[in-house]
């Protein structure tokens, strides 16, 4: 059917001032009957998040599509509670009613726990230990190297726990098993919402990704998903993205987003994925590091969120996807971008403008345009289907290769690579807004912006190498007042240089070679965090946190 463009209110929300409980820097494992504590180091910290509302017009859509609308939100609250396990193991609400302060309650459920995602998981509680890289994907007892000379069945598979047998002996539990009840209620509320679906297309996916859900068979629903092109109404759900994972990179954590097409968006930017293959021909490396071809029938479509719940909701906030991340789906079909633009206006107004009146030179400030951030941010999901998905001798996909540095690169690449696909699109005439000059400026600023997500982060980590990349490279320059300018023949030169080098350490497997640059490279160095410190002063806002669900949207 016909849908008018829905209309979003962004309700931005004061923060409240902080009142912070009493500190108590115990460090052992949290005990029920004591309450936990704000850490004196964190109490700066509880109002680095700007809540907006996510609430939108449903007056175009049909009772059923609203009906359906609040089966999908009911399936994703289970997903939010399934990473709750996932990411810190202790039951949600006991943990957060043991909370007395209400500030700090709220920012650990913003957190999914008592580590500060953006801090690099820092504990910001007492009673607390230092999160574990494997969450609760393995035992907290067992080392790298007990894994890796373990014989287990199912050994990195995305969709399966690590456990301990009787014996003391490491299994794989699939998700299907571990997780069995919750996912059988989660797939019952799928096919509920199937046949109020007035698309056939996602109502074979709802019904294939119930599926999914009850055998972890993910492939046959990401097909399906592939193939849905005039669904008004979308859902991300399951266990999708491996960051989590900080150990090895291997095990998917549950999330979902419930979103709303923006038909008129959409249509301006179908145009640009047929360019992937022209574009992976023209990649700055050697002819070996880009053999493989992207699909060429991966689309572009922008949205409105409604609902985040799960790893997409916990801590800083997702503004696009690139889906699916199945290799074998991503080479026959490619994958589609969704830019989840309400999210992205918000996080531009309360925090990318703000940060450039603080850290960007007067004279190029002009060039922070929200225009090029969508586009940088879109392109960015885009450059996920160039590049190379295997290892060059055959041996392993490069995120198996990689693994737990995996994503952290994948996200530079999509960075640098999304910059280099502006730039001959612009030259090819079929970018026809902006100038080159407002992409670099406002990734300039986008840097300052995500590298305050921290060390934790894949998205963080790639900032700062990036950005420590780009400074050797003279691709900017910091005045005596502690303003940046962008350098702009410099940068298009860093910008090669630095895509040249992660093409090739994806396409080389290069374990050794990554963790070395992650080493040398993905820290936040002094001067740098002086800057940053000026941020904080000046009271802008790390992120966004969403006031969401069906009572916003008035679907009870």
């Amino acid at each position: 059917m016909q849908l008018i463009k829905s209309t979003v209110a962004l309700s931005i929300i004061a923060l409240s001032a902080c009142n912070p409980a009493s500190q108590n820097t115990n460090n052992s494992q949290h005990a029920n009957a004591e309450s936990p504590q704000i850490l004196q180091s964190a109490q700066n910290r509880l109002d680095i998040y700007q809540p907006v509302e996510l609430k939108v017009d449903l007056s175009a859509y049909s009772d059923n599509q609203k009906q359906m609308l609040a089966l999908l939100i009911d399936a994703s609250i289970i997903m939010d509670n399934l990473f709750w396990r996932q990411a810190f193991g202790q039951n949600k609400q006991q943990f957060l009613n043991s909370i007395d302060d209400p500030k700090v309650r709220q920012f650990a459920d913003i957190n999914y726990g008592p580590w500060d995602r953006l801090a690099g998981d820092a504990p910001f509680l007492s009673l607390t230990k230092d999160k574990p890289l494997g969450a609760e994907f393995y035992p907290a007892d067992m080392t790298k190297t007990e894994f890796e000379q373990a014989d287990v069945a199912d050994k990195r598979s995305l969709y399966s726990v690590i456990k301990r047998n009787q014996q003391g002996q490491l299994v794989s539990v699939p998700y299907s098993h571990y997780y069995q009840q919750e996912l059988a209620s989660a797939a019952k509320l799928l096919r509920q919402a199937a046949p109020l679906a007035e698309n056939s297309e996602f109502a074979n996916y709802l019904n294939l990704r119930a599926d999914a859900l009850e055998t972890d068979d993910y492939q046959p629903s990401d097909f399906a998903w592939m193939e849905m092109k005039t669904n008004p109404i979308e859902l991300v759900i399951g266990p999708i993205e491996s960051y989590e994972d900080q150990l090895f990179g291997y095990r998917a954590a549950f999330e979902s987003y419930v979103l709303l097409k923006d038909l008129a968006w959409s249509e301006k930017l179908a145009k640009y994925a047929a360019f992937l293959p022209e574009l992976q021909k023209g990649l700055p490396v050697d002819d070996q590091y880009k053999q493989e071809m992207p699909g060429a029938n991966a689309d572009l479509n922008a949205y409105d969120v409604i609902y985040y719940a799960g790893h997409s909701n916990a801590g800083s906030k997702t503004i696009a996807i690139n889906l699916p991340n199945d290799e074998e789906v991503q080479l026959q079909k490619g994958t589609r971008r969704l830019q989840l633009k309400n999210a992205m206006q918000a996080k531009f107004e309360q925090i990318m403008v703000p940060i450039a009146e603080q850290l960007i030179v007067p004279e190029q400030r002009q060039h922070i345009t929200f225009d090029a951030f969508f586009a940088n941010t879109m392109f960015h999901e885009v450059a996920h289907g160039l590049g190379i998905k295997n290892t060059l001798d055959g041996s392993n996909t490069v995120r198996g290769a990689l693994k737990e540095h995996a994503s952290a690169l994948e996200e530079g690449k999509a960075d640098i690579l999304g910059l280099y696909m502006i730039s001959q699109l612009l030259e090819k005439g079929a970018i026809d807004s902006g100038t080159l000059e407002d992409y670099y400026t406002t990734f300039m600023a986008g840097i300052f912006r995500s590298v305050r997500f921290g060390a934790s982060s894949a998205h963080g980590k790639a900032n700062m190498i990036r950005f420590n990349f780009f400074k050797e490279h003279g691709a900017f320059s910091r005045d005596e007042n502690g303003l940046y300018s962008v350098n702009m023949d410099k940068m298009t030169t860093a910008i090669d240089a630095l895509s040249a080098l992660i093409l090739t350490l994806q396409g080389d497997g290069d374990y050794q070679g990554v963790s070395q640059l992650v080493a040398d490279k993905g820290i936040i160095q002094a001067q740098l965090a002086q800057d940053l410190a000026r941020l904080t002063k000046a009271r802008i806002p790390v992120d966004i946190t969403f006031i969401q669900g069906k009572s916003v949207l008035g679907l009870e």
